[in-house]
């Protein structure tokens, strides 16, 4: 038995839009914890969190709560009313990265590129957006994640049924430049870059179908093939992930144009951690399995 963490809340599944995919990240995280001997126990946040934490109380939390709910701040608040200690980041940097569009204002000021974007308050504010980023366009809610509600928008035909899809989410919805380019994340572990993943799909975009459903036409390229460029980049990727609070573990997101320029998308704080996750991929490319990876990222809980 791994007694180092005492006992340890796995928090999965809670009432958010990935809901489904929150369960799939916790029932893997519990898995390897209880491989390497941790008293590790599920905790489904969708009711009566509270109690389900504080009978008998926990030691600390291991947060794998992915959307509203579980990775905006709100959980990480309980935790720390509660004095348990938590995977991840804090109150402050949750909440700041889940709003995507707050995230780019940052961003903007200080001086880090990142694609132009408009808040969509009204149909006339549509207009306005093609007017000013031309087509296509990406129509986003800001506090979503897994690409829900995101669509990329071709003709003009499409902007209101984009802007409706994601307004049924109830935040605020942008509308953002598209990049033509190519897409990668950098998973940051601890302070430390990993290895870049390159993401290809035949879909328009790395849609949630190409992030969780497609099992034979989206590739992962690691390594990347940015070569010398990759490391010049590490710098660019980290204050991404420190402005906005961010700590321990997460991944950053971002498009590489056909001039070299990278264009930081956004940061998520607490990853997916399924098998067809990013943040594991690069991990083992590191030369860290998934058990030793869930260890290192338990062991930032504070």
């Amino acid at each position: 038995m791994n007694t180092k963490f005492g006992k340890v809340a796995v928090l999965m599944g809670g009432n958010s839009a990935e809901r489904e995919v929150s369960l799939k990240s916790g029932t893997a995280v519990l898995a390897a914890l209880k491989r390497q001997g941790v008293d590790a126990h599920a905790i489904d946040t969708a009711d009566n969190i509270k109690a389900l934490l504080c009978t008998p109380k926990f030691d600390r939390a291991f947060v794998v709560l992915h959307g509203r709910g579980g990775e905006d701040g709100t959980i990480q608040g309980l935790l720390e009313s509660l004095g348990i200690p938590y995977t991840g980041t804090q109150v402050l940097g949750s909440a700041l990265a889940m709003d995507k569009y707050r995230t780019k204002m940052l961003w903007q000021a200080m001086g880090l590129t990142t694609p132009e974007c408009m808040p969509l308050k009204s149909e006339a504010d549509l207009h306005t957006a093609v007017e000013r980023f031309g087509l296509p366009l990406m129509i986003k809610p800001v506090l979503e994640g897994s690409s829900v509600g995101i669509s990329k928008v071709n003709h003009i035909d499409e902007v209101a049924a984009a802007w409706k899809n994601a307004s049924q989410y109830n935040c605020l919805v942008i509308a953002e430049r598209y990049i033509t380019g190519l897409e990668y994340t950098a998973a940051i572990l601890d302070n430390q870059v990993l290895p870049f993943i390159r993401l290809e799909t035949p879909h328009d975009f790395y849609d949630y179908n190409a992030k969780y459903n497609d099992d034979t036409e989206t590739s992962y390229l690691v390594p990347c093939g940015l070569g010398d460029v990759e490391q010049s980049l590490h710098d660019m990727m980290m204050q991404a992930f420190l402005s906005v609070d961010a700590l321990g573990w997460g991944r950053v997101d971002f498009m590489m144009d056909s001039k070299g320029q990278a264009w930081l998308i956004e940061v998520n704080t607490v990853p997916g951690m399924t098998d067809h996750s990013l943040v594991p991929m690069a991990a083992s490319h590191a030369g860290i399995n998934f058990d030793e990876l869930v260890l290192r990222i338990l062991a930032t809980s504070v």
